[in-house]
């Protein structure tokens, strides 16, 4: 069980810092829920204490798993699927996991694609979504700021940082 105070990781979501632990009812069934702070725009999510270990909630990555997926951000892109709707379903299934390494892959993967050829509207919200989960781990991992975080990705995956 966590407690007030510590970093996790709610897959799909992103980082954040449990903020508080509430009983709540709801639909007439009572249950503790953890209230959770994500960095990103502001947003607090409720979670069921009963229910976190089974969607994959866990504690943030050390420094030197962050250091690791910096490293994996600029390797070679992984092979993916030529129909784009099989790399997208294989994408949420690497974004549901809540693995640090399989969230960047996802971003690596789609945003050398966008720099070569462009994605679609559904892989561009994708790639927003998976830098948005990568980057509230690295702010609360590292202690940056949201732009520096972004910052570092853009460093890995390219070398250099692209503005835009």
């Amino acid at each position: 069980m966590f407690e007030v105070g510590d970093k996790v990781v709610y897959p799909m979501h992103g980082a954040g810092i449990i903020e508080k632990i509430e009983t709540k009812k709801i639909l007439e069934k009572e249950r503790e829920y953890y209230i959770m702070k994500i960095p990103f725009g502001d947003m607090n999510v409720m979670i069921p204490v009963d229910n976190s270990e089974n969607i994959g909630m866990r504690s943030v990555v050390s420094t030197e798993t962050i250091d690791e997926v910096m490293a994996l951000l600029g390797g070679r892109v992984s092979d993916m699927p030529e129909n784009w709707n099989k790399r997208y379903r294989e994408n949420v299934v690497r974004l549901k996991s809540g693995d640090i390494f399989s969230v960047a892959e996802v971003v690596r993967n789609l945003m050398v694609s966008e720099k070569v050829k462009g994605l679609s509207t559904g892989e561009r919200k994708m790639l927003l979504n998976a830098r948005q989960i990568l980057i509230s781990e690295m702010v609360l991992v590292r202690g940056i700021n949201i732009e520096e975080a972004e910052y570092q990705i853009e460093q890995a995956v390219f070398g250099e940082a692209v503005k835009g």
